[in-house]
C-alpha cells in the first residue's frame, strides 16, 4: 500500500492510498495526545547560553556609544536605553560597564550645575571590533534582509509591531539601528504602517515563493517516492543523556514524526489545533524561526506575543516541553531560553553565521577585562597613569578621566552617585 503526501492548490494536503484521494480526513482523526516530559537539565546547551545576556548588554552599548558623534556619552543617557539592554533591574548601568575596562573608559566632565558626572566611551580595541561589525553587516545585508523578509513572511497579515522585532533583532542579526540603517533603504520591500492598536509596525509588501521554503525542507530536499513529493518530514531529534525516554513517549514520537509536515509559510487556517497535525505545523513554525536567528536561540519571551501573528493556539509555547528531543530550555540567567538542539555539536555551532565570530571576539574583550580587574592589572595600569600625571603637573593635578575602584557603586568623596540625570537647583 502506498502512502503519499503533497500539497494541494488550495492550501491543503492530500492523502493517496493505492492512488485515492482522502482529503482532510486524516488530519482532523489525529487528536492532541495528552504526553507530557520531564524537563532534564543540559550542563553543554547551558554552557551555550551562559553569559549571553552580558554580552547582548555590552554590544547595544558600544553601538549606542558609537552612535554619538564624539563616541562618548554620559551615563543618565545610557541609564535612558536600559529597557533594551535586559540587565537586571538592580544593576546599574554604570556598575556593569566598570566590569569590562577592555570595551569601557570612565571620564568625568562637570555639568551646567558644576556636578561632576561619569561619562563613558569605548576603548580603541571596542572601536576596532564596532567598524569590523559594521563592515560585516554590509556584505551581508542580502542575509539579513532575507532574514527580515521570511519573519515577516511567518506572519499571517505580514506584519509586525516594531516592539516585537526589536526584540528579535539581537537574534536575527539585525543592525542596532536597522531602521535608518537596513529598512529605508529598501522602500520596495517594507513599508512602515500604524496598527490598529496605535503601535507603529513593518509591513512586508511583496511575497517571495524563493523565501517561502523552510530550512527543514531545505535540508531534506524533498525526498520522492514513486515520482511522488514525500512531505512526511521528520525532524532532528536528540535527547540529554540520561534522558530515559518511556516506550510510550517513544512510540507516540515515532508516529507523530511520521505525520503530515505543513509549511509554516502555508496557510495553516484548515487544521483543527485539537489536532497532533495541528502541533507538528506548530513545532514547525519555532524551528524554522530559531533558523532565522543567528546563534539558533532565543529568549521565551521573545516569542510570547507572536500567537496571533503566527495563527498560533493559546499556549502555544507548550510544545517546548512537548518535545524536548527538538527544544531546550535553559534557565540560566533567571530567564528560560529556548535552543534548537541539532544546531549545536555539543557547545559547537554547527553553522556559524560571520556576525558570530564578532561577537565571540567581543566575549573574548570582556573576558579580558574581568581578568585585568580581577589581578589588578587594571587598576595597576590606571595608577601609573596617574604617577605620571602628577610627576609632570605636581600636586595640583586633579584626575577627571578616571574613577577609582571604590567609586563602582558608592564613594563619599565623589559628588555623582547615580546614573539618572542630575536634578539643578
Amino acid at each position: 500500500m502506498v502512502h503519499s503526501w503533497w500539497w494541494g492548490k488550495d492550501g491543503g494536503y492530500r492523502f493517496l492510498i493505492n492512488g485515492c484521494k482522502i482529503g482532510y480526513r486524516y488530519q482532523q482523526r489525529c487528536s492532541l495526545v495528552n504526553i507530557k516530559f520531564k524537563w532534564v537539565k543540559d550542563s553543554v546547551l547551558d554552557a551555550v547560553v551562559a553569559g549571553g545576556r552580558e554580552l547582548k548588554a555590552a554590544c547595544i552599548l558600544v553601538s549606542i556609544i558609537c552612535s554619538d558623534h564624539r563616541c562618548c556619552l554620559p551615563v543618565y543617557h545610557l541609564s535612558s536605553r536600559r529597557g533594551q539592554l535586559g540587565l537586571p533591574h538592580d544593576l546599574k548601568i554604570s556598575t556593569f560597564t566598570r566590569r569590562y575596562p577592555t570595551m569601557f573608559e570612565e571620564f568625568y566632565e562637570n555639568d551646567s550645575g558644576g556636578t561632576r558626572v561619569p561619562w563613558f566611551r569605548v576603548t580603541p580595541e571596542a572601536l576596532n571590533l564596532h567598524k569590523e561589525e559594521l563592515l560585516v553587516f554590509q556584505q551581508y545585508q542580502n542575509d539579513l534582509l532575507n532574514r527580515l523578509r521570511k519573519l515577516l513572511m511567518l506572519t499571517k497579515n505580514r506584519t509586525l509591531p516594531l516592539q516585537t522585532i526589536d526584540q528579535l533583532k539581537w537574534d536575527l542579526g539585525l543592525p542596532y539601528n536597522y531602521l535608518n540603517s537596513l529598512i529605508r533603504h529598501h522602500p520596495e520591500h517594507f513599508s512602515l504602517v500604524s496598527l490598529p492598536d496605535g503601535r507603529a509596525g513593518l509591513r512586508l509588501l511583496s511575497w517571495d515563493d524563493n523565501l517561502a521554503i523552510s530550512h527543514l525542507e531545505k535540508s531534506s530536499d524533498f525526498q520522492t517516492q514513486e515520482g511522488v513529493r514525500n512531505e512526511n518530514l521528520a525532524f532532528p531529534v536528540a535527547f540529554t543523556r540520561g534522558f530515559g525516554l518511556k516506550r510510550k513517549c517513544m512510540k507516540w514520537l515515532e508516529e507523530w514524526q511520521r505525520l503530515p509536515y505543513t509549511s509554516p509559510y502555508c496557510d495553516s487556517s484548515h487544521l483543527d489545533p485539537r489536532t497532533d497535525v495541528s502541533e507538528k505545523r506548530n513545532v514547525g513554525v519555532f524551528h524554522e524561526l530559531l533558523h532565522l536567528t543567528l546563534q539558533k536561540k532565543t529568549e521565551r519571551r521573545n516569542v510570547s506575543n507572536l500567537r496571533k501573528a503566527l495563527f498560533l493556539p493559546q499556549k502555544f509555547t507548550k510544545v517546548f516541553e512537548r518535545h524536548p528531543g527538538i527544544f531546550y530550555i535553559s534557565k540560566k540567567s533567571d530567564t528560560q531560553t529556548v535552543v534548537l538542539r541539532e544546531a549545536y555539536e555539543r557547545q559547537k555551532l554547527i553553522q556559524k553565521h560571520p556576525l558570530v565570530d564578532i561577537r565571540e571576539k567581543y566575549v573574548s574583550l570582556m573576558k579580558e577585562g574581568v581578568l585585568k580587574r580581577s589581578t589588578g592589572m587594571y587598576k595597576k595600569k590606571r595608577d601609573e597613569y596617574l604617577d605620571q600625571m602628577r610627576n609632570v603637573c605636581g600636586d595640583d593635578f586633579v584626575d577627571n578621566r578616571y574613577t577609582s575602584e571604590g567609586e563602582s557603586d558608592h564613594n563619599p568623596l565623589s559628588e555623582y552617585d547615580s546614573d539618572e540625570a542630575p536634578q539643578n537647583s
